[in-house]
């Protein structure tokens, strides 16, 4: 791409109050704009800048960097595009966390008690010994720079910690991301080794003997076994597995269909918390087997299978021996303390939330050798990153997968 500019000298005549004329020399950096091809004129005090932004200017034509600053969205901008986009892709519940997360990235930030920040917000006023930090959202993001993003961050650690400094930093790289993608405008480096002092703590997990010890007991127990032993066989999230319908269990492709979830009162979301959640999980033998038996006994809706982990209803007593009001949702709660908990307490296993038993499904996979890039699709994240960041390390295809997953459950027992 030929990209011509030229530095040009004009002499400014003022007139000053007292009648007196003075001269003004300037630099004029001429050049038609890559994109309109509209004729630009920018002005300088000094042939060293003018020559340093011609050269700036250049380098980004020449290396497919450019954007036109003048149209360039400020990083408040980008990020109130960035959730335009997000809305339909994720639920409504995170859309309304990144909402909160990203005004860290926006600012200003509110430095005083939460008290009065409500005082803040209905007055206008800021009350006495509260100030306001700014943050990034009033910078073009043809201006961001590595060193000033640096520099947001170790403030919004100072101002809030590091966890939160570095929910914000993630989402400030997808919203650059779709700002390149869509203004052309080049983001910057991301500066390397922020929030590396921060110790987390390791997650428990059982074992694969632990969990084979468990997978035993769910086949041994038709009326709850399923309940706890399905996420550690296909690695859902808790509200993946409680909103699962029989609809989305395909026994002729040997899947489980993740298309929904189900949210804290019971209610259906036919999405799933990222786009990445949505996926196919093939079935391993075990799963099959468990699956094949539960649907025969599983409380119906009226007549018809409809959720998989349904609420039990109540026994109706003799001399009609039935399940009346079954079918319905199940609450996550009430799925803790009735078909989790109390398993492992009955086998002595270390205890874990629904939740680590996803962890467990990863790391056993990576831990038997399957590519993360199967984990990661399997378990529904964006990319293999997500996988390497937060588990082991460690494609065949999705058949062989799940496959290892029961060796490694049988192995220990």
């Amino acid at each position: 791409m030929t990209f011509r500019t030229n530095i040009t000298r004009r002499v400014r005549h003022r007139k000053l109050k007292s009648g007196e004329i003075v001269k003004q020399l300037r630099y004029v950096l001429n050049y038609r704009e890559p994109i309109s091809g509209d004729r630009r004129q920018e002005f300088y005090e000094t042939l060293k800048a003018a020559e340093a932004r011609r050269n700036d200017l250049t380098a980004k034509v020449m290396s497919d960097g450019y954007a036109d600053e003048r149209k360039a969205p400020t990083v408040s901008q980008a990020v109130d595009h960035w959730i335009a986009d997000r809305v339909g892709k994720v639920k409504p519940n995170t859309l309304a966390g990144y909402k909160v997360v990203v005004e860290h990235i926006r600012g200003p930030y509110f430095e005083g008690s939460a008290k009065d920040k409500l005082a803040w917000k209905a007055s206008g006023k800021l009350p006495k010994g509260c100030r306001l930090v700014a943050m990034l959202g009033e910078i073009k993001t043809t201006e961001l720079t590595t060193a000033r993003i640096r520099a947001w961050h170790r403030d919004l650690t100072a101002l809030s910690g590091q966890y939160t400094a570095n929910r914000a930093k993630s989402h400030l790289i997808s919203i650059l991301a779709l700002n390149e993608e869509d203004f052309r405008v080049r983001a910057p480096s991301m500066p390397r080794g922020l929030g590396r002092n921060r110790v987390k703590t390791k997650k428990v997990i059982l074992t694969p003997a632990e969990i084979g010890k468990l997978v035993d007991a769910a086949r041994n127990d038709p009326e709850h076994g399923l309940y706890y032993a399905f996420p550690f066989l296909a690695g859902t999230r808790p509200s993946e597995q409680l909103g699962l319908l029989w609809a989305d269990i395909d026994f002729d492709a040997n899947v489980v269909r993740i298309r929904r979830i189900q949210e804290r009162d019971g209610s259906l979301t036919n999405m799933t918390k990222t786009e990445a959640g949505t996926r196919d999980i093939p079935m391993s033998a075990v799963l099959r087997a468990l699956l094949l038996e539960w649907r025969l006994r599983c409380p119906r809706l009226g007549k018809v299978l409809h959720r998989v982990f349904p609420g039990p209803g109540r026994l109706q007593p003799w001399p009609k021996v039935a399940r009346i009001g079954g079918g319905g949702p199940l609450l996550y709660q009430n799925y803790r303390s009735r078909y989790w908990e109390p398993v492992f307490a009955k086998l002595g296993l270390p205890y874990v939330t629904p939740h680590s038993a996803r962890h467990s499904f990863i790391s056993t996979l990576q831990a038997e050798g399957i590519e993360v890039g199967l984990v990661a699709k399997l378990a529904g994240h964006a990319n293999a990153t997500v996988t390497l960041g937060h588990y082991t390390q460690a494609v065949r295809g999705g058949e062989a997968a799940v496959a290892a997953l029961d060796r490694a459950y049988a192995a220990g027992r």
